[in-house]
């Protein structure tokens, strides 16, 4: 074997050794996470949205008020930030959201939601002590939205559209409540 292939085959060695204890010390890519990515999609003809969260569990915990306190803004999720992706023109609740990405964060209350979608993009929901990356200056809206108590209990924190009634929603719902967001497509100008 010439020199140009050993060496080369050195290289590829550590390259392959050194990505490998990168994903395995760093971003433990080979263990399931605690709370799971997921991403949620709803396609009509031309619209398209989509939601990308992480999903934690109950796990026999204090959900509301106590896990996720109340009147605090909380990351809506576990780990990186919420993100909703629209690629049409929106009114919600009254108010105009235009088409683009945005974080989601929201504030639990005992009987109603406040939900912000903010322009800012943050790579984690948290930083380093555990606090909210939120900054309320890139707030694109701002909305209250009833909860609604469930009879069953949701384990897994669930994001979900639902257009069962051709009046399209964006649901969050987890423990023994649920919100429901109303999305209006609006019509493209020529």
């Amino acid at each position: 074997m010439n020199t140009f292939l050993k060496r080369l085959l050195v290289i590829l060695s550590i390259a392959t050794l050194v990505l490998f204890l990168y994903s395995y010390f760093v971003e433990n890519i080979f263990s399931s996470r605690v709370s799971p990515k997921d991403t949620v999609e709803f396609k009509l003809n031309d619209l398209k949205l989509e939601v990308f969260y992480n999903r934690p569990s109950k796990k026999d915990r204090d959900i509301f008020g106590a896990l996720v306190p109340y009147d605090k803004v909380w990351r809506t999720g576990a780990n990186e930030a919420t993100t909703f992706e629209t690629n049409k023109n929106l009114m919600i609740k009254g108010i105009y959201l235009p088409k683009g990405k945005y974080t989601l964060w929201t504030v639990p209350k005992d009987s109603a939601w406040n939900v912000m979608f903010n322009t800012k993009q943050y790579a984690w929901g948290v930083d380093e002590e555990m606090q909210v990356m939120w900054d309320p200056n890139h707030d694109q809206l701002e909305i209250d939205v009833p909860i609604e108590k469930l009879n069953t209990t949701v384990e897994q924190f669930t994001i979900s559209f639902d257009n069962s009634t051709d009046d399209l929603k964006l649901t969050m719902a987890w423990d023994n409540t649920k919100i429901a967001v109303p999305l209006k497509v609006l019509k493209d100008q020529n």
